[in-house]
C-alpha cells in the first residue's frame, strides 16, 4: 500500500464560512442536476414507447451493476471522511484509501444524510481513518524494503568479462563498429 498524503479543509469544519466558490458551485451543481434530470425524464420516456430497447437498457444496468459488485474494496482500503455539506450539515462520507481528498474523481457531492438535500457539495473536509486495519501482510509492505545487494567486486568483474565477450562477438558479427 502507498503511502498517501490526506488533505484537510476547512477545519474545524463546524466554523467553516461559505466562500463565494462554494455558493458558485453549488448553483452549477443544482444546474447539471436539474438539466439532467430532464435528460432523464426523456430517456425514460422512449424506453417506455420501446420495450425492446427497455430490455436491452435493462440488461446493460444488470451487467454494469455485476461488475462494480465484483470490484469490492476490503475495508483497509476504505477511508472514511468528515465533511462540511454545502446544506451545512456534517457528515461522514468513505472513499478509495489512494484518494488524497474526498472530492476527487467526481465525487464532490452526496446527498444529505441529514436534511435530505440531493447532491449538496462537499465544502470542507478531513480525513477520520480506515474503516479496518490492513491485514498483517499489507502492514509488512509497508515497512521499507531492504536495501538492494551491492555486488561485490568479483561478481562485476565477472559481468563485465561476459559483457566485453559479447561486444567482441557482436563486433565480428558486423554489428557493433
Amino acid at each position: 500500500m502507498p503511502d498517501i498524503e490526506y488533505e484537510s479543509r476547512g477545519v474545524p469544519l463546524e466554523e467553516y464560512q461559505f466562500t463565494p466558490r462554494d455558493h458558485r458551485e453549488q448553483q452549477q451543481r443544482d444546474t447539471m442536476r436539474q438539466f439532467v434530470s430532464r435528460q432523464v425524464e426523456e430517456d425514460v420516456a422512449k424506453c417506455r414507447a420501446d420495450p425492446e430497447m427497455a430490455a436491452r437498457r435493462r440488461q446493460a444496468f444488470e451487467n454494469a451493476w455485476k461488475l462494480m459488485q465484483s470490484f469490492k474494496k476490503a475495508d483497509h482500503e476504505i477511508m472514511r471522511w468528515r465533511v462540511r455539506l454545502y446544506c451545512g450539515h456534517i457528515a461522514e462520507t468513505r472513499r478509495h484509501y489512494e484518494s488524497c481528498n474526498p472530492t476527487l474523481h467526481g465525487s464532490s457531492s452526496m446527498d444529505c444524510p441529514e436534511c435530505g438535500k440531493e447532491s449538496s457539495a462537499i465544502v470542507a473536509f478531513e480525513p477520520i481513518g480506515l474503516v479496518g486495519e490492513p491485514p498483517a501482510a499489507a502492514r509488512e509492505e509497508l515497512a521499507a524494503p531492504p536495501p538492494p545487494k551491492r555486488p561485490t567486486r568479483a561478481e562485476l568483474e565477472r559481468r563485465i568479462a561476459q559483457l566485453e565477450k559479447e561486444n567482441e562477438r557482436l563486433r565480428v558479427l558486423g554489428r557493433i563498429d
